[in-house]
């Protein structure tokens, strides 16, 4: 449906029964990022928060919640936004099929942003101050803009045909930010804004940011849409919409028309502010660091408007259901975008970058009987290349002569490691980039990948019990052919390798012990009901590759690390490793009371 508000879209959800409205006055500090991390994890409806204390403003979280909920906002553009993705991967079909394509070419027009003059708008100026101050984790430095839509512009290519729409995190207060006159803006490597950012920088110019929060929830779907340079997100916003970005220039500054509230300020050079605490999507708290401060210029409100937001933690949460939505949108252009790749699957239980898995091709050698990894290694070379899929931290890949589905991972998992051949299939980048938020590595950005790249003949069965002997310490099967072996606390990792060559000394003499492919070692977790997803979670969050895994008999042969049995990742949580993320239990009851008569 072609939304022209945040409103719209709110009152159509609630006429279809899709959205609760919580009328008690309700706390910022916590209480509301409570109440959604419940309505969420319950699989609950959009929700509306009627009375902030000390806010005169409504807010709206949960929009995206489930996948369900947000085709049916795009309805009308959906299956449209789908062909347009396809049309960019093959525009010939337009020449051989021009009258199925000519409504995608009408709605094609709808992507291109409107100028109109700021009057229209409506808006009024406020303070920061003003504004849901919403705290989501007890540990957070402050409050946070958490689906926010900040644009910036090239100064080289000024316009609204070469900005950048991207959704960064926000910090609106606390630290040493001045209130009302600073902001923190916190974003990662291989993000648009850093390129504008750089060429300001250069030119000893401050950077012109505008933020953008509310509007049609197109708006905040084309912030996190990943699409390739050169093109607009706000063309996308236009296209997804069903209707025309609209805009206007004040004081220098662009400004979105169908927002319900917008912040303006500059980014100058080399001038930084701690940012942080954050509760994030890994599941653990990104720490305080150093990150460009923006000077406010103003703040605008429409008169009712509303403040959406979300909250991030262990994965899943509302951002998983993005996640899908833009898969679901874009999945199709992979094979364009890296030939002989078939699929790529972000681990979102893994938090999203610390482990993907792919199926490439294997066309090299048709001829020859012998299969072993070739093409699919110059793949994994292009994906790591490629993007913000290059912060993946594991990549898995492998080539499908059948049917495998990288989205079935227990599957995926148990047909790389009944082919993985210990001494060849591990590929290491040592010293290089890692996700912003991934506190496993040397420093903030700093740490290792690993590519296991198997291909061929199956060559093991996978144990899904352990046979007639048992491994050392406490241990159990997640899958057929991975164990996780709770062991002694991680005390630095000279330690660690002298306990864990004494337990591959021991691992040697087990017969049988090549019918388990991965062992994890782990000290302070309570596993669930769901042990794939646990796994998922500590393994590849907690580890660092270069530093983290190990081997049965492991080696080196011309700088190639090998091993003759099983990998060993040393999973256990280290004392440099940011907290976890844990509900505040008197804020966790409060909210339980509440929320009783709405679930």
């Amino acid at each position: 449906m072609s939304y022209k508000s945040l409103k719209e879209c709110i009152d159509d959800l609630e006429k279809n029964g899709q959205l609760i409205r919580i009328k008690e006055e309700v706390d910022p500090d916590l209480e509301m990022a409570t109440i959604h991390l419940k309505v969420f994890e319950a699989k609950g409806k959009a929700i509306l928060f009627e009375k902030i204390k000390g806010c005169k403003y409504q807010a709206v979280s949960n929009l995206f919640g489930t996948l369900e909920r947000s085709k049916f906002m795009f309805r009308d553009t959906f299956d449209t936004m789908q062909e347009l993705v396809k049309l960019r991967n093959n525009p010939i079909a337009a020449l051989k099929h021009p009258f199925k394509y000519l409504s995608t070419g009408i709605s094609g027009l709808k992507a291109l942003p409107k100028k109109r003059s700021f009057s229209s708008a409506g808006f009024k100026e406020i303070k920061i101050e003003d504004l849901p101050l919403i705290k989501h984790w007890p540990r957070d430095g402050g409050a946070f803009v958490t689906l926010p839509q900040v644009y910036s512009e090239d100064i080289e290519k000024p316009g609204v045909m070469n900005s950048n729409l991207g959704m960064y995190r926000i910090q609106l207060n606390g630290n040493n930010y001045l209130l009302n006159k600073e902001i923190g803006l916190h974003y990662q490597i291989h993000r648009g804004i850093g390129v504008h950012q750089t060429k300001s920088n250069l030119a000893g110019k401050p950077l012109k940011v505008s933020i953008f929060v509310g509007g049609p929830p197109a708006h905040s779907l084309a912030a996190v849409m990943p699409l390739p340079e050169g093109i607009s997100e706000l063309t996308f916003a236009g296209a997804i919409g069903g209707r025309r970005f609209k805009y206007a220039y004040q004081d220098g500054y662009c400004i979105s028309l169908d927002a319900d509230f917008v912040i303006t300020g500059e980014v100058y050079p080399n001038e930084n502010k701690p940012e942080g605490p954050f509760g994030d999507h890994l599941g653990y708290y990104s720490l305080k660091h150093e990150f460009p401060l923006m000077r406010v210029h103003k703040v605008y409100a429409k008169e009712n408007a509303i403040w959406p937001f979300t909250v991030v933690g262990r994965p899943p949460q509302e951002d998983t259901a993005f996640g899908a939505l833009i898969h679901e949108i874009s999945g199709s252009a992979i094979p364009k975008e890296i030939p002989g790749v078939k699929e790529i699957h972000a681990v979102d239980a893994a938090g999203v970058h610390p482990l993907l898995l792919a199926i490439g091709s294997e066309r090299y050698t048709p001829y020859l009987k012998n299969k072993r990894p070739a093409e699919i290694l110059t793949q994994a070379n292009r994906i790591l290349g490629t993007g913000q899929l290059s912060l993946a931290k594991y990549l898995f890949i492998t080539a499908d002569d059948k049917k495998l589905d990288c989205h079935d991972i227990e599957k995926f998992l148990t047909h790389i490691f009944e082919r993985i051949d210990f001494k060849r299939d591990f590929h290491f980048y040592t010293k290089t980039s890692i996700d912003t938020l991934d506190y496993s590595g040397e420093s903030i950005n700093e740490g290792s990948k690993l590519v296991l790249a198997a291909y061929g003949d199956k060559i093991r069965t996978l144990a899904a019990k352990f046979p007639n002997y048992v491994l050392l310490g406490d241990a159990q099967f997640i899958v057929p052919g991975i164990v996780m072996m709770k062991f002694k606390d991680f005390t630095d990792h000279r330690t660690a390798k002298k306990e864990i060559k004494e337990l591959s000394d021991e691992l040697m003499k087990v017969d049988g012990i090549n019918t388990i492919a991965q062992i994890v070692l782990y000290n302070d977790f309570n596993f669930g009901k769901d042990l794939l997803k646990d796994y998922l979670w500590i393994t590849y969050t907690r580890s660092n590759p270069s530093h983290d895994v190990y081997g049965v008999d492991e080696s080196v042969e011309n700088k190639h690390w090998g091993c003759a049995g099983p990998m060993i990742i040393d999973a256990r949580k280290k004392p440099f490793h940011a907290p976890e993320l844990i509900v505040d239990a008197k804020v966790s009851e409060k909210a339980d009371g509440l929320l009783k008569k709405y679930l």
